[in-house]
């Protein structure tokens, strides 16, 4: 039986970032739609859906997997973020907030693996 993703505070936090991150990237130049554009969008909007998806699984392992894939994908919308800002895609106020965020979302998503790691997984759930 899934269990219900959307009483987790780390895919709560994904999905939010991910919206934020599609309004960011609305003004980033056209040429880059299908390259930067689409690759912050699919890093961001990757962390919610293998939350989503590892709720599914039966396993606390296949869980951990993709609770992993999303940490993954966190740690690389920094890089992506850094780069944002070098190529000047975004003033500097929008790269320490978002950064803040995505900061945020990775070490609440490392303790919430820790956490289920070393406890059963079915009982972060409602």
């Amino acid at each position: 039986m899934a269990r219900n993703f959307k009483t987790l505070e780390v895919w709560k936090l994904g999905y939010d970032l991910t919206l934020r991150f599609y309004k960011l990237t609305e003004n980033f130049p056209d040429h880059e739609l299908n390259n930067f554009i689409s690759q912050i969008r699919r890093a961001s909007s990757s962390i919610p859906l293998n939350i989503a998806e590892g709720c599914s699984r039966h396993t606390k392992n296949s869980f951990l997997q993709f609770l992993r894939y999303a940490y993954g994908s966190c740690r690389e919308l920094e890089v992506l973020l850094m780069l944002s800002k070098d190529l000047k895609y975004i003033n500097i106020k929008d790269y320490e907030e978002m950064n803040e965020e995505v900061d945020k979302l990775g070490r609440k998503l490392y303790v919430f693996i820790e956490k289920v790691t070393k406890e059963k997984w079915f009982s972060y759930f409602k």
